[in-house]
């Protein structure tokens, strides 16, 4: 039986998006699922073929409702996935290592959404290019415009799958260590958290250009990750 779902404001609950293992750290609102796939780099696309599991990292970009994911025609999970198989794509980030005062308490502050659904083959040149776009300012804002755009040789070599984003879950920690009282008490080890802040270093261009070339402000200038 297909499961149709109406996109709203917030994100419908399914047995495959129940969160039941720390249910307290499950986020409802689609805008929670946005913000966390926007501040992505890389998703993981996981999907079976011939009955064993595969995960694909790979770059990806988010319009409206729709996730979009591509990569190289010859690659067969993607080839897998454009037959409308059932995919699960994950996107995860570590915002920081939580030290308790028990080993058993340490962990992760994170912020990770999933989306489940079957993928589709984007074969319209149109969408295909948008998807494109969408998937290149991801990864590097700017460059659409900056660099040469793709030409129908490298568009034919290239495969795009889009994921509705309907059914999706989003789970995020924050905060301290949750430690037991009689640890505390005790106060024996130090506690706390330590903050990971991923940065852009300084550009490095590459050995071939002119003498001289300035960096484009849409790389130099480059909004720090979120």
């Amino acid at each position: 039986m297909k499961i149709l779902f109406h996109v709203t404001r917030q994100l419908s609950t399914t047995d495959r998006t129940t969160i039941r293992r720390g249910s307290a750290r499950a986020r409802t609102e689609r805008s929670d699922l946005h913000a966390t796939l926007d501040a992505g780099l890389i998703c993981h696309l996981g999907l079976l073929i011939d009955g064993s599991p595969r995960v694909l990292p790979t770059g990806y970009g988010r319009s409206g409702d729709t996730l979009y994911v591509h990569g190289s025609t010859g690659a067969r999970s993607l080839r897998e996935a454009a037959e409308g198989v059932e995919v699960c794509v994950a996107v995860t980030h570590l915002d920081g290592i939580v030290y308790a005062r028990s080993l058993f308490h340490h962990s992760v502050n994170f912020r990770s959404a999933m989306i489940h659904g079957r993928a589709r083959d984007v074969t319209d040149t149109d969408e295909k290019l948008r998807a494109l776009r969408v998937i290149t300012e991801q990864l590097a804002p700017g460059s659409w415009e900056h660099a040469r755009q793709p030409n129908k040789r490298e568009l034919a070599a290239t495969a795009v799958i889009a994921v509705d984003l309907a059914e999706a879950a989003v789970k995020i920690r924050t905060g301290g260590p949750n430690d037991d009282d009689e640890d505390v008490e005790e106060a024996k080890s130090w506690a706390g958290v330590l903050p990971l802040r991923p940065h852009w270093g300084t550009p490095e261009p590459s050995a071939d250009l002119p003498a001289g070339f300035e960096v484009p402000s849409h790389v130099g200038e480059r909004e720090q990750p979120a």
